[in-house]
């Protein structure tokens, strides 16, 4: 009679290190951490070694070998990539810094501009300083519907 133990050696290793790198995936996706999915990629080229009827031995170190390349090269390599990633400046931050044209006169308690083709209400920055229509200013920021001008 066949015990479970004989029907767990029946399977073959390779599957073995799959449910291993299946696992590994698991805590990948839940915690956002990279080193989990590096340690599955080295039990996936285990699995592959397995397939090929390797030793249990050369398994292990195809694991450890390909586990620890990845997080050493590429751990590195994804945070600096990472650090670098431009910001993409989207709604009313990506106005900032751009430049307008003046509609109705604009000093510190109103007026209207020219702004990526809209109008906006505008008030100047410097509430002494008043710019005529025509005029080119810059906007510094956005408080609610109100460019704030240079």
């Amino acid at each position: 009679m066949r015990t479970y133990h004989d029907h767990v050696n029946d399977i073959d290793a390779w599957v073995w290190w799959l449910v291993g790198a299946a696992a590994l995936g698991i805590p990948l996706v839940v915690t956002a951490m990279p080193e989990f999915g590096m340690l599955a990629a080295g039990a996936a080229a285990a699995a592959v070694v397995a397939g090929l009827g390797l030793d249990v031995v050369i398994q292990v170190l195809v694991f450890v070998a390909v586990s620890v390349a990845l997080i050493a090269v590429v751990r590195p390599i994804a945070a600096r990539h990472s650090l670098q990633r431009p910001q993409l400046a989207t709604g009313v931050d990506a106005l900032k810094g751009k430049q307008a044209v003046v509609l109705e006169r604009v000093d510190g308690s109103g007026g209207r501009i020219k702004l990526a083709g809209e109008v906006w209400s505008a008030r100047s920055l410097d509430t002494d300083r008043a710019y005529d229509v025509g005029q080119a200013v810059d906007v510094v920021d956005i408080e609610g519907a109100t460019a704030i001008v240079i």
